[in-house]
Formats: structure tokens, C-alpha cells, sequence
């Protein structure tokens, strides 16, 4: 006879906002390898070649840029579209159940799209042309090359269909060198695993599993924040939650709604330090959750999200977001819209420090192309970090 499982408390606001933290990696940097880290977190949006990298500097002990060449080299790690309809890293050994789950969102998205319809071909032709196209993509292939072979298959306006396939098929991006391992050439190869049929039922057999995966990287969570971290209705999520049965924990959170958990995940006090980092563009803890307050404060929401959905770096403080970063001269400018401790300032000097560091071998003004935001930006308190300490050119 087995004893009732336990069931947990209500957790605090703060407690959730520990929770995230830890099972991030953000509470302390750890020592792991790259493909452990990116299967203890879950994905890493990578939209913007850099932010996987600057984000794994964030929760690795020690992390070398090389360490994440290698792993995308060897395909222990691999970048396909995935959660959300963006590119995302994830662990190989969760690629099949992550882009399984997803194909109902992915093929959604782009085959019910006008640009789909002016390819000439219908939704069934679409998913017919998706083996052959794996096969060709058995060896690498540009972009260039898979719509050629796109265009010699289809009547009227390939760039539709390709721009769709491309999309939903099981492909991986294939690392094609530079400082982040991501080019402007994109290359695809096959991923290896089936080119399931439309309407399988392995779309919603591999949802409940991706739901335990994000829990055990961003839990408790609620039904509502699982199906925003996925992007998929919330009928879909809900039903996903049901097939897992008591196979979770279930209890209230501190708005009285359901909250989800694996159990014996780590939940730590709410009380525990959460020293301060600064997050890279579209970190993945600003976007998986319905009620994104759980890290990133509301008044603080619409300044570090754009209209247009870029997610600025970001500024940690105890937890919380208090502002955004940019490579400024040698070092790091920090524009903050919340108060920060006096005694935040020395740690935050000397994450800068190790950011500029970090970056000076790779791309010193990384995320360049976002500063056109700066200008729009009301104004905030700001400081010069990690700048070189007199008399040395080292940071």
C-alpha cells in the first residue's frame, strides 16, 4: 500500500519568482556541460544567434563560447523552429518530443497563411512533398538549395510553399561557422526523425511529455502558462494536463489558480539571495509564462518588450527585472527604471566586468542592431559598468 502524496502549500508570489530562478540556473551558475545545462532549462530561444550564448554564460560555471560550438558541431544540441514558432536550442534527446507536440501550431501557422496559398498547391500536396524533401536533406543543404528543389516541384509560386515547409518539417539548422556558429547562410539538413502524416496522433501523445519538460524547467506553473510558453490553444494544454492525471501536483497559487508541478522538483524559500545577472535578448524566462510578473515587473514589461515583441537585455536584481543593458565604449551601460540597492552595485560592476570579458573574443558590441530601441526609451538612472580598472587594457 502506498501513502498519499503530499500536497504542497500555497507558494508566495516570491516563492514562484525563487522557483523559476533555480531551476534556470539563475540562483548560482553551475558547473554542467552545455547539453546538460540546455536540458536543465528546456530550450533557449535563439531567434538571434547570440542569445543562446549569452544566456548560458549567465548559468554556467566557467562557460566557454567553444563548448556550445562543439555541442551544435556534434548535434548534441540543435536549433530548429520549435516552441512559439521561433528557433529555439534544445537538448537532442528532446527534439523529436518537442517538434512532435508542436507540429499542430507549426503547420497551423504557416499552411492556413496567405502566403501558403499563393505556392498553387493544397495543404495535402504540402505535406506529400515533406519526405522527399527530408531525403534530399539527408546531407546539408542551403536555403537556396531546398527552395530550388521546392520550385522544381511545385506549379506556380514556390516561395510560399518552401517559406512553409522550411517551417514545420523536421529540419535542423546547421551551424555554418562565424562567432556565434549561425551565419546569414542558413543551411538545413533532415533531423532524423519521421515525417509524420497530418493529424497524427503522436501530435497529442507528445504534448503531456513536453508539458513534464517545461515543468521541470519553469514549474509551478499554471495551464495557462503552458500553453503560453508553446503557443497552442489552451484546450489543447488543458487536455495535456489532464492525460498526466496524478502523475503532477496540483495546488493553488497565490492568486487562488491552479498551479502545476512535478513533484520533487525544487522549490526553494522565498527568502534565498538571487544574485543579479544580466539576461541577453529574449531570455527564455521572460517569455514562459502567461503572468510574466513572476520575473519581470509590469511597470518594467513594456519598456523592455518592444512593439514589434523584441525582448531587450535585461537587468536581474533579487530576482527581478529592473532594467536593460547595452555594450556601450568598453563597457557595459545599465539604464535602470526601479530602485537598485547600494549594495546590488558591486556584484552587477562585476558581472559587467566578466560580460565584457566574456565578449570581447566573440562580438564586443553584441546585439547591436537592437540599439535603434535605446532612443525610444523614456529616461532612466545610468551607469558605465565594467569598464577597464586604470592603468590596464584588460577588463
Amino acid at each position: 500500500m502506498t501513502s498519499a502524496r503530499s500536497v504542497p502549500s500555497a507558494p508566495s508570489a516570491r516563492a514562484l519568482n525563487r522557483a523559476t530562478l533555480a531551476r534556470q540556473l539563475l540562483l548560482a551558475r553551475e558547473d554542467v556541460t552545455v547539453p546538460e545545462a540546455v536540458r536543465r532549462v528546456v530550450a533557449l530561444q535563439a531567434q538571434h544567434a547570440r542569445s543562446p550564448y549569452v544566456a548560458l554564460w549567465n548559468r554556467v560555471g566557467g562557460f566557454d563560447p567553444a563548448d556550445l560550438d562543439a555541442s551544435l558541431a556534434d548535434r548534441t544540441v540543435v536549433k530548429g523552429s520549435l516552441l512559439r514558432i521561433a528557433l529555439h536550442l534544445v537538448h537532442a534527446g528532446d527534439y523529436e518530443t518537442v517538434h512532435t507536440a508542436m507540429q499542430p501550431s507549426l503547420r497551423g501557422s504557416r499552411l492556413h497563411d496567405p502566403r501558403f496559398a499563393v505556392s498553387g498547391i493544397s495543404i495535402d500536396e504540402a505535406h506529400a512533398l515533406v519526405p522527399e524533401l527530408l531525403a534530399f536533406a539527408g546531407t546539408p543543404r542551403t536555403a537556396a538549395e531546398l527552395e530550388q528543389w521546392v520550385d522544381a516541384r511545385v506549379p506556380e509560386i514556390p516561395r510560399g510553399a518552401w517559406w512553409a515547409l522550411r517551417t514545420f518539417a523536421p529540419l535542423h539548422h546547421v551551424p555554418t561557422g562565424g562567432p556565434w556558429s549561425f551565419g546569414t547562410r542558413t543551411t538545413y539538413r533532415a533531423a532524423g526523425t519521421p515525417a509524420l502524416p497530418r493529424d497524427d496522433p503522436a501530435f497529442d501523445a507528445a504534448l503531456p511529455a513536453l508539458v513534464v519538460r517545461y515543468l521541470e524547467g519553469f514549474g509551478p506553473a499554471s495551464v495557462a502558462d503552458v500553453a503560453q510558453f508553446m503557443l497552442v490553444p489552451r484546450a489543447r494544454a488543458r487536455a495535456a494536463v489532464a492525460a498526466l492525471g496524478d502523475a503532477l501536483d496540483r495546488f493553488p497559487g497565490p492568486d487562488g489558480a491552479e498551479l502545476l508541478d512535478v513533484p520533487g522538483a525544487p522549490r526553494p524559500d522565498e527568502d534565498v539571495p538571487a544574485p543579479p545577472r544580466l539576461l541577453g535578448m529574449w531570455d527564455e524566462t521572460l517569455l514562459a509564462y502567461a503572468d510574466r510578473s513572476r520575473v519581470l515587473p509590469p511597470d518594467v514589461r513594456p519598456l523592455v518588450t518592444r512593439s514589434n515583441g523584441d525582448v531587450l537585455p535585461s537587468v536581474l536584481v533579487d530576482g527581478y527585472v529592473v532594467g536593460v543593458w547595452r555594450p556601450a565604449g568598453a563597457g557595459i551601460e545599465v539604464t535602470t527604471y526601479r530602485p537598485v540597492p547600494d549594495d546590488a552595485w558591486p556584484a552587477l560592476e562585476a558581472e559587467a566586468r566578466s560580460l565584457v570579458g566574456f565578449l570581447a573574443d566573440r562580438d564586443p558590441e553584441v546585439f547591436s542592431r537592437y540599439g535603434h530601441w535605446w532612443a525610444k526609451l523614456p529616461p532612466g538612472s545610468v551607469r558605465m559598468l565594467g569598464l577597464p580598472r586604470q592603468g590596464s587594457t584588460l577588463p
